[in-house]
């Protein structure tokens, strides 16, 4: 069977702080950073909200991708609660705490990261942007 070339990536939606958020998250986990703004793409509908992301990713060599854009203020935005979380599983115990370190700035601990019975490292937080993130350590076969 021919392996897939499909893979899923986190899109976030902010409201004004979605260039904020990226720029976070290539400093906890490196890449590039793209980003567009509406005024990049010609998409203004409110001056004040012009340099606001209509679309930016961060993506890293190490596979790790997250998109994002700013919803804008004449569209209805509810973040919802516990509506999503975004998972990362490292390959090692130190790459997972070297992460878990950095995106645990202001954030709200809700699972300390730990051994677990299913992962030699697991936590989950709740990073300054309200986005969940849970980090674990893929288990070895065998």
């Amino acid at each position: 069977m021919k392996p897939s070339t499909v893979s899923a990536v986190p899109h976030l939606n902010f409201r004004g702080q979605a260039r904020k958020a990226l720029d976070f998250y290539q400093a906890v986990f490196g890449g590039e950073l793209m980003a567009m703004s509406y005024r990049d793409f010609g998409q203004v509908t409110n001056e004040a909200e012009a340099d606001q992301l209509i679309w930016g990713q961060v993506a890293s060599e190490s596979g790790f991708r997250v998109m994002a854009y700013d919803v804008p203020s004449h569209t209805p935005y509810d973040p919802g609660q516990n509506a999503f979380m975004v998972a990362v599983e490292a390959k090692t115990p130190e790459e997972a705490s070297a992460l878990w370190h950095k995106l645990a700035e202001d954030a709200t601990v809700i699972v300390p990261l730990a051994p677990t019975q299913w992962s030699p490292m697991f936590g989950m937080l709740k990073d300054s942007f309200g986005v969940s993130w849970s980090l674990s350590v893929a288990r070895s076969e065998g």
